[in-house]
């Protein structure tokens, strides 16, 4: 007799150990972590040749790319091909939200921690030595402000969803794009040339002089957008506008076969077929990355019907379809 994949069993069943389930690529943390496929190589980035085309263009201009599409479809991961597939270091990652500022992006100073400490110095003899602490120990840099720091190969940084952000945040952007630098006035009206600031992604210290950051290369810029609004001219005629499409049968059957690895990708049309039926033929709003769950769970021997299945994992992201 087949044993039940269900884990949790409710109705008051007995405590009782389980055999953990393998988590998908996607999944997995830690040592464990991911996105490998069955051979150890990260999985490639499926994308149209006319979209690639799109990205080299925003590559060779240096100017942001600015990349829409419906979720699911591979805007933000497209940031993480890039950066991997040219060796550009980990991805710098700013999710906006309706709170974000251009602030929050270039760089964070706590006065009031710095006032504290000193407070704490000048009040315990046996303490610290006297004097104000480092001005640096108290400035992080962003992720934008570190993107912008010079180096010679640029850094990849991804601002995700724009559109949640202020509506005045893209114009606030427009100058920093420009200039590929910006000022820090509680560096600037110091009287020490050089400052060494904290920077994001890293413990490593970045030497700041006069107080401001210029890059030597402009930062690869990738900015998402779901389309909950329109973006100004003014900052739309700086970006490269991507608009990512949703996959066909055959990028499907690529991205399946990428994650799960060719023996699985075999075994997957059946649900394919039926997640571009839901997707295109009943116009439910459906995202790639529930296909691939659809499949990882067939794969990994979970027995749930095809309804169960659909009413659980491929549901509508649209509310008015649920």
């Amino acid at each position: 007799m087949a044993q039940d994949w269900r884990l949790f069993q409710g109705g008051g069943t007995e405590p009782h150990d389980v055999e953990w389930p393998v988590a998908p690529p996607w999944r997995r943390f830690g040592d464990a972590a991911a996105h490998h496929r069955t051979d150890g190589r990260p999985p490639a980035y499926v994308i149209a040749p006319e979209d690639r085309d799109v990205v080299n263009t925003a590559l060779h201009l240096h100017r942001p790319l600015l990349v829409t599409g419906r979720p699911g479809t591979g805007k933000s991961t497209l940031a993480h091909a890039v950066a991997r597939e040219l060796r550009l270091g980990p991805v710098l990652h700013w999710p906006v939200n309706s709170r974000s500022t251009l602030a929050d992006g270039l760089y964070r100073y706590d006065a009031v921690g710095r006032l504290r400490d000193a407070s704490l110095r000048g009040g315990d003899p046996g303490g610290p030595a006297a004097g104000e602490p480092d001005i640096g120990d108290y400035l992080r840099l962003g992720p934008l402000g570190t993107a912008l720091l010079p180096r010679g190969k640029p850094r990849v940084l991804l601002i995700d969803e724009l559109d949640k952000g202020d509506v005045d945040l893209p114009n606030d952007l427009l100058t920093v794009f420009e200039e590929g630098a910006f000022d820090i006035p509680e560096l600037a009206r110091l009287k020490q040339p050089d400052v060494e600031v904290r920077t994001t992604g890293t413990e490593e210290k970045a030497r700041i002089s006069g107080g401001r950051v210029g890059c030597d290369v402009f930062p690869v810029v990738v900015i998402t957008s779901n389309g909950e609004r329109d973006f100004p001219p003014a900052f739309l005629r700086r970006c490269v506008r991507l608009d990512i499409k949703q996959p066909d049968e055959r990028q499907l059957r690529e991205i399946v076969t990428m994650h799960l690895g060719p023996e699985v990708g075999a075994q997957a049309q059946q649900l394919i077929t039926a997640f571009l039926d839901l997707r295109d033929t009943q116009e439910r709003e459906l995202a790639t990355d529930q296909l691939l769950n659809a499949v990882h769970l067939r794969s990994s021997g979970v027995r749930m019907d095809f309804d169960t299945l659909r009413e659980t994992v491929l549901r509508s992201l649209d509310e008015a379809d649920i």
